[in-house]
């Protein structure tokens, strides 16, 4: 078993995880960092990918983890739409008052 790949794709998850808890309570600072981290552990596990490669039984639990990865990440964006939408208004009340 490639358990170094694993690893990272578990690494990642975690993030996804605790910048979903972050976002819940409306932590966007910490959101951001923890993003920063995912970006990363990302650019790692590609680099390690090139070298090396999962068996089937691998396979199918990176499938499950990136299903869960997916899952944090949508719903995260759905709490953000508030807050984008909000940003969204004030920047555009920006752009009216400079014009």
């Amino acid at each position: 078993m490639n358990s170094e790949l694993l690893n990272y794709y578990e690494a990642i998850e975690q993030a996804s995880a605790d910048m979903l808890s972050a976002a819940r309570t409306g932590n966007w600072d910490e959101v951001v960092k923890l993003e920063g981290a995912c970006v990363l552990l990302i650019s790692q596990l590609k680099a390690a990918a090139n070298e090396s490669q999962l068996g089937t039984t691998e396979k199918q639990l990176k499938t499950r983890i990136m299903q869960r990865i997916l899952l944090n990440d949508a719903e995260i964006r759905h709490l953000a739409e508030p807050w984008l939408e909000d940003l969204n208004q004030v920047m555009a009340g920006k752009s009216r008052m400079v014009h």
